[in-house]
């Protein structure tokens, strides 16, 4: 774990290289997905049963897709307490996502000319759903219900079933949320698939979730053949915070993204050098008693950063320069702090919203921006689920108005075909 302190020379020079640490993929990742997606896209389920039988251990023969009953009987056998949690969550999700939902445009200008929108849902979405030790209900909640809100008609989960075996939390969560089709297939071979088709999988138009960096170096270099909510990379937190917290509480906040995955990232913010200790010690306390323990310790000792201000109000340049995946703002008025956020995926407001809460049933979207893409991107919403058609209807009074400076315009760009559209409508 790494301590900054604001004041020391060297400061700058420290905190830049944690800015650019991106903790991605590498020249090898790339070069391996290249070939998976030639290898799907050539031979189709053939290259699915190859990889899949080498890299999970499951030969899928007949048994590709999970039916139905298998979902129904999943969520059947919960335990009513989860069921319950799994069905309030949902619903939190789907009234979030619902208020998202853009509306259509329609009016005529001055001159007489229609202008407006139309928002339509994709015919066909992907879902990429973790399995094994990283099988998330909450993934699958957070990726199908924005799409089921925006009306996508066939929604496909594509998940890996190491040794065959599908997580049934991932099923009952599959079920409460409609999904159409789950195939047995996971990694950068069931993006390719979920792009180009194959003989048992249709193509779809958008391909969502997370997933580890082999999916997500698929998605980015299928990105143009279908849509992707973004390119992730491992989880971050920050959490700004001063010494009227309880430290055990943040310790746990930092610790609830480092368990992720030894890449992740959980820097602490304070300007309090004695809190900063407290929690320290409070880390090391709690991580032995962690089943994670072993990516939790790695994530901490490798990327782990504590970083000390003179005041909380220094923390706000530097969090807009890493502009992270989430943002915890641990102090009694977070608003001011908050008002001058300008790049978070996500922001967690007051000592009480540890951001554990937003993964599973705030009801804003947990798949967020990482790697710095914050400033420029946002969570996933309803709206990588649908696109905008513009429509433009001219009377003749609007082009005789509009048509000779776009005659103008046209000749002067050396289209004259585009001109001479224009004119010949006006003589």
């Amino acid at each position: 774990m790494q301590l900054l302190r604001a004041t020391d020379p060297g400061f700058e020079t420290a905190f830049a290289r944690v800015v650019a640490d991106r903790r991605e993929g590498d020249a090898d990742v790339s070069r391996d997905v290249a070939a998976i997606i030639a290898d799907v896209r050539a031979r189709g389920d053939a290259a699915l049963a190859e990889l899949t039988e080498r890299l999970d251990g499951f030969a899928p023969g007949d048994n590709w897709r999970i039916p139905p009953d298998d979902c129904r009987a999943a969520y059947e056998a919960l335990d009513p307490a989860l069921r319950d949690a799994l069905e309030l969550a949902a619903a939190r999700i789907r009234a979030y996502h619902q208020a998202q939902l853009p509306s259509n445009s329609d009016s005529v200008d001055a001159i007489g000319m229609r202008l407006g929108a139309r928002w339509r849902a994709v015919d066909a979405a992907g879902l990429y759903v973790p399995g094994g030790r990283a099988a998330y209900p909450s993934s699958l909640l957070m990726n199908a219900i924005p799409a089921k809100v925006a009306g996508v008609e066939r929604l496909v989960v594509v998940t890996p079933t190491p040794g065959g075996r599908a997580n049934p939390l991932v099923l009952a969560a599959a079920h409460i949320c409609g999904v159409d089709e789950i195939w047995r297939v996971g990694g950068a071979q069931a993006i390719a698939a979920l792009a180009y088709g194959t003989r048992r999988i249709a193509p779809v138009d958008v391909v969502t979730g997370p997933g580890n960096a082999w999916v997500a170096e698929a998605k980015r270099q299928l990105y143009g053949v279908v849509g992707i909510d973004m390119v992730a990379g491992p989880s971050e937190i920050l959490v700004i915070a001063d010494a009227a917290n309880d430290p055990a509480w943040i310790a746990a906040d930092l610790l609830s993204q480092a368990e992720h995955d030894p890449a992740a990232q959980a820097i602490l913010i304070t300007d309090d050098a004695d809190f900063a200790g407290r929690v320290r010690s409070e880390i090391e306390a709690l991580l032995p008693t962690l089943a994670t323990g072993d990516a939790a310790s790695s994530s901490w000792e490798t990327h782990g950063l504590m970083i000390l201000v003179e005041q909380l109000a220094d923390a706000v340049p530097l969090a807009n320069r890493l502009a992270a995946e989430h943002v915890e703002l641990a102090v009694s008025d977070p608003e001011p702090l908050f008002a001058a956020i300008r790049h978070a995926g996500s922001v967690f407001l007051g000592r009480h919203t540890p951001e554990a809460i937003g993964d599973y049933l705030a009801g804003p979207n947990h798949v967020l921006p990482t790697g710095r893409r914050a400033r420029f991107a946002s969570g996933l919403s309803v709206l990588d689920f649908m696109k905008r058609t513009s429509f433009i209807a001219a009377t003749e009074s609007a082009l005789a108005a509009l048509g000779p400076a776009a005659v103008l315009l046209a000749e002067a760009e050396g289209l004259p075909a585009h001109a001479r559209s224009v004119q010949l409508r006006l003589t």
